[in-house]
């Protein structure tokens, strides 16, 4: 075992793990803050009269249904003109932000309007009843009650997007998913692969344990 992973070198594949965890806690963060707006308009406009409302709702709603329709490595070669516009450079980790940021924010989004959905209504109206402006009823009743549903969301968002800067990688955004392909697939050398993969797989664990245990301690059910 020890002979197989000998001519690995472990600096090299620290600087693909912290590469990789760049990208995903920087588009993490930025997805979470899209997300939330992006779902909490479609749910607030969903079912208006008001003509304004249902067409904000429409132009979000299929705004959110193409960019999430758009396979991720379609989408980071069509931003490839924005990318190099906004960061100056189609390579690297920062490069794959837009990408990132852009396929996965409209996923959430989704995720967070089915979790405002789920609150109770009854709860809504009792805060409007007591005198609850909007500001009030999101941030004090919406969110806290949809928070576990929201914190579920984020961690499947997070998984997704370790896989997507894994895509990333392969055209030159760095991380582990370049030295999986580049470096151990083009370049024989499966053992680069195989360790690549299993960093890959102790992140999502990762995520997939924060994410479990923030949920059970919001949830209050």
């Amino acid at each position: 075992m020890n002979a197989f992973f000998s001519d690995i070198d472990w600096t090299a594949m620290w600087g693909y793990t912290k590469d990789t965890l760049y990208m995903t806690i920087i588009s993490l963060i930025a997805v979470f803050v899209l997300g939330i707006l992006l779902g909490l308009l479609l749910f607030l406009t969903n079912h208006k009269q008001n003509i304004f409302a249902r067409m904000l709702y429409w132009v979000t709603a299929v705004l959110v249904n193409v960019f999430r329709s758009i396979p991720f490595i379609i989408l980071i070669v069509l931003l490839l003109p924005v990318t190099s516009a906004v960061i100056g450079t189609i390579i690297g980790p920062k490069a794959a932000l837009p990408a990132l940021i852009i396929s996965a924010a409209p996923f959430y989004a989704r995720m967070v309007e089915i979790a405002f959905r789920e609150v109770d209504k009854g709860v809504l109206e009792a805060a409007k009843a007591m005198g609850g402006g909007l500001s009030t009823t999101i941030f004090k009743v919406l969110i806290p009650e949809a928070l576990p549903a929201l914190i579920s969301g984020i961690t499947v968002t997070a998984i997704s997007l370790v896989g997507f800067t894994a895509m990333a990688g392969i055209i030159g955004a760095g991380g582990l998913g370049n030295a999986a392909y580049l470096e151990g697939f083009q370049r024989n050398q499966p053992e680069i692969t195989i360790v690549a993969t299993i960093i890959i797989l102790i992140i999502v664990f990762i995520f997939q344990f924060i994410g479990d245990l923030l949920t059970k301690i919001v949830d209050k059910r």
